[in-house]
């Protein structure tokens, strides 16, 4: 198990480096001199660790400007405001942010495979009378506004036949919500990887888990405003990225070892994380706008949102196409 202080302290380093974005700073990835930059986004412990781990992004003919953000709604300010140019998301709050007037387009897609318990979760502490979701009826359940958390609160509600007041929803940031989690001001937390491992760790319970509610999708996100005068930059960030993922499913435990020392994780939790969170490059098809659309219509459907700009156009799918079908070329090659 892991030790409470260094969990704490994790959660602590996300808080400030959320902090340090605020300040303005940013975090360079040595590409050529050229003055070409891919403005990126980064929740902590998601796509920079990664990169590094792989290697991948060493020869870049651009340079890549890392900023830090603790979670995905932050991100996607971030890219709605201009500010940054390509992030990566998960299904909910992309779908969240677009249907709420945000300029952005998903321009590249990754599904997690061999979903594992705890990836996305409902937890209760340890000590807590509630055994089922069901129990959480009446009870105060904190996650972050149109996250993946969110909607996993929204499933599990339509799953038990139950309403969105059925249960009281609080919405905080992570770090916020760790704290009242630990002070037992709120019954329940959904959240996910590496919050939901750090919780597991410390004595929290699954309540409801978002491996039984089927596909779990991120996206690659761009600001409309990027995408025409950064598309060769973009283009060869999803590919490198693709290739990261890859090393990723072939070197697990080289990768935990870099995302703990890039995070604070301790190794026992990064490995957890890295088992939970394996993700693959996929395409934008039928299926994945499907998804997003059950999505948009179920916060709709709750009145958290309102519909009001067709699904279909909120991808640009030139990135993904040429990706796999150079792919594809390679292997026949091969």
């Amino acid at each position: 198990m892991a030790d409470a202080r260094s969990v704490k302290g994790w959660i602590v380093a996300a808080v400030a480096a959320a902090l340090v974005v605020a300040a303005g700073a940013a975090f360079l990835l040595r590409g050529d001199a050229s003055g070409d930059v891919l403005r990126v986004p980064n929740q902590r412990g998601s796509t920079k660790s990664m990169m590094i781990a792989a290697g991948v992004l060493r020869d870049a003919p651009y340079r890549v400007e890392w900023s830090e953000f603790p979670a995905a709604q932050h991100l996607l300010e971030a890219l709605g405001s201009g500010a940054v140019d390509l992030g990566l998301a998960g299904d909910a709050p992309f779908i969240f942010a677009y249907q709420s007037g945000s300029p952005i387009k998903a321009v590249g897609a990754q599904v997690t495979q061999a979903r594992l318990p705890g990836g996305l979760a409902i937890v209760v502490r340890k000590e807590s009378p509630v055994n089922s979701f069901r129990d959480l009826a009446g009870k105060r359940i904190a996650t972050t506004r149109g996250s993946v958390g969110h909607h996993l609160v929204l499933e599990a509600l339509e799953r038990e036949g139950l309403e969105a007041d059925d249960v009281v929803t609080v919405f905080l940031p992570p770090g916020d919500a760790k704290a009242a989690f630990d002070r037992g001001s709120i019954d329940a937390w959904a959240t996910w990887a590496p919050y939901t491992t750090l919780a597991i760790a410390e004595g929290a319970r699954i309540v409801a888990d978002g491996s039984a509610f089927g596909l779990s999708a991120s996206f690659e996100i761009a600001h409309v405003s990027a995408i025409e005068p950064k598309q060769a930059l973009i283009e060869d960030f999803l590919r490198r990225e693709g290739q990261a993922l890859a090393w990723v499913q072939a070197n697990p435990e080289t990768y935990a070892k870099v995302l703990s020392r890039e995070t604070g994780l301790p190794i026992e939790i990064a490995r957890e994380v890295v088992v939970r969170n394996r993700r693959a490059a996929a395409p934008i098809d039928a299926a994945i706008i499907r998804h997003e659309q059950a999505i948009a219509d179920r916060f709709a459907r709750n009145g958290i949102l309102k519909v009001g700009r067709p699904v279909s156009e909120a991808f640009d799918t030139r990135f993904s196409d040429r990706i796999l079908a150079a792919g594809e070329e390679d292997a026949a090659r091969d």
